[in-house]
């Protein structure tokens, strides 16, 4: 294994719960402070306003963040018919109200509707970037631009009414990656013949990693980390011995014996610590897309190094 050098901070994974009102970035800059390091790095950003479940990568798992971002998350909010705002949640202001009668079956069924493989267009106030320009840089500066729905897929979408409320309605999402809630309120409205806007959005899981797991911003420490191997237990795991572990950490392509399924696999040595990530190669081969654990020194001049990519 590879010997890590005097002064090095902590590598793992850090659960927050995160409360409203700090964006994701404002979480990684307070977090750096508690954990001694400045080598944190979040994924799947959490709006402002959102609270829940937000993954930091801490140390060596910066580099192992875009297999979280990818996971599927899930969520609880309020959706409110009859009015848009700006934002499509109740940050914004109001841009349009509708007189809107529906009746719960109605809008069960309009959820239904938007369940499974969907196009979604993201919202103006997003990260998503056009022409290289963030969505919402150009939101700040008054402008709208055209963008082009993204293939999505909501695996549930469960809505409940308000007691008392009737264009109010409670609502549990399952999704893809890249998925946003706030533009699934926008068009249920729409689909319901008016409008809608979101409240009260809460990540309650990020792939297997839930709410349960999850730690206020202040409980933070080096002592909660998440070991490396585990940040990533939702990746199908390949245990290697000591020879194929010499050849993991020189990064050489393998023979994809034992690596079931499609991958990205994460390999581990015997003692459960994780040495790389890899991916399928050519038939009959697999190679590494990140190795987080080298071996010092030169490997052997002969051996095959994975192609870049």
């Amino acid at each position: 294994m590879s010997r890590r050098r005097s002064g090095d901070g902590p590598d793992g994974l850090v659960v927050v719960d995160k409360e409203a009102g700090w964006t994701s970035h404002d979480v990684v800059a307070k977090s750096r402070g508690l954990l001694g390091t400045r080598k944190v790095g979040h994924s799947g950003t959490l709006d402002p306003d959102a609270t829940g479940v937000l993954l930091l990568g801490v140390g060596r798992v910066t580099r192992l963040l875009r297999y979280l971002t990818a996971l599927p998350k899930a969520y609880t909010c309020e959706i409110v018919l009859g009015v848009e705002t700006s934002t499509l949640d109740d940050s914004g202001e109001v841009t349009a109200t509708h007189a809107m009668e529906v009746t719960p079956d109605q809008v069960a069924a309009a959820a239904a509707g938007l369940t499974g493989d969907i196009m979604q267009v993201p919202p103006m106030v997003s990260a998503v970037k056009v022409d290289g320009r963030r969505l919402h840089e150009l939101a700040r500066e008054g402008k709208e631009v055209e963008r082009a729905a993204r293939p999505v897929t909501v695996y549930r979408f469960e809505v409940s009414p308000v007691p008392g409320e009737p264009l109010r309605y409670r609502a549990e999402v399952e999704c893809s990656s890249g998925t946003y809630v706030r533009a699934l309120a926008a068009d249920l409205g729409a689909a319901l013949g008016g409008g809608a806007h979101l409240r009260d959005l809460r990540r309650t899981r990020s792939g297997s990693f839930t709410e349960a797991e999850a730690r206020p911003l202040g409980e933070i420490g080096p002592d909660v980390l998440v070991s490396p191997a585990e940040a990533l237990r939702d990746l199908p795991a390949v245990v290697v011995d000591d020879e194929a572990r010499v050849d993991v950490g020189h990064g050489k392509v393998l023979p994809a014996d034992g690596f079931e399924g499609e991958g990205p696999w994460r390999v581990l040595d015997a003692d459960g610590r994780l040495l790389a990530v890899y991916v399928a190669h050519r038939a009959g081969t697999v190679k590494p897309e990140v190795v987080v654990a080298p071996v010092e020194g030169p490997g052997p001049a002969s051996a095959p190094r994975a192609e870049p990519g």
